[in-house]
């Protein structure tokens, strides 16, 4: 299985939009003091993901949400997961 994930992060009140085979493994490198976007907060929380059989669905939908470049859009999908 892999994955299209969106974490968020409270100190930064950001999302991150991302695709991998390993959610757990991929959330935790995230939570890890490095260098980049996700670096250095440590408080990334998955709100919310999709499941594709193949890695380049999930990279292709990864590569779809992020061209919206909108928060609000981001949120929305979010939200609908709740419904």
């Amino acid at each position: 299985m892999f994955y299209l994930y969106i974490l968020y992060s409270k100190t930064r009140n950001k999302y991150y939009v991302g695709s991998t085979g390993d959610l757990l493994e991929r959330i935790k490198t995230h939570n890890t003091n490095h260098p980049g976007f996700t670096g250095h907060t440590g408080d990334w929380v998955l709100v919310y993901k999709e499941i594709f059989d193949r890695k380049e669905e999930a990279y292709a939908r990864e590569r779809a949400v992020k061209k919206w470049k909108s928060r609000k859009l981001i949120e929305k999908l979010i939200s609908s997961a709740g419904s």
